[in-house]
């Protein structure tokens, strides 16, 4: 059994930590999750979204968990998880992964999904899929 670990993807971007917004748009088993980027802090517009595609997903949720609960341990990863606000991979074993009952499944699992997690401000992103990228949509000036 390994222990459970969590890989950070989001190095140079992040979510807007006040008003991220996220979205969730479902084709076939692609997941796309957008929200707006951090402007404050890293190098992004104000109003200029992120999108994380996930494709080959067989589960996703977004839900309640927020960053009061995270800080007052009541979130069944807060510790455990680095930081709050972050874009994971979990990787090892898990006996938690399915405890939230708000999953939408869209397919069977195989072996080869991966579970990926995003806190947001007010809400928490999770999925099994087996690959993801990231994309960028800047506002028009």
């Amino acid at each position: 059994m390994s222990q459970l670990t969590f890989r950070k993807y989001n190095n140079d971007w992040n979510a807007d930590p006040n008003v991220p917004e996220p979205k969730i748009t479902v084709t076939n088993s692609i997941v796309k999750l957008s929200f707006f980027l951090n402007s404050f802090s890293y190098d992004a517009q104000y109003g200029e979204e992120g999108h994380l595609i996930f494709k080959h997903c067989s589960l996703w949720r977004l839900g309640a968990t927020n960053d009061h609960g995270w800080y007052a341990g009541e979130c069944r990863y807060s510790k455990s998880a680095p930081n709050w606000g972050e874009f994971y991979e979990l990787l090892g074993e898990d006996s938690e992964q399915f405890n939230p009952i708000d999953w939408r499944e869209l397919s069977s699992a195989t072996s080869e999904q991966r579970h990926f997690l995003f806190y947001f401000r007010d809400e928490t992103f999770e999925c099994f899929a087996s690959d993801w990228r990231f994309e960028r949509n800047r506002p028009l000036a």
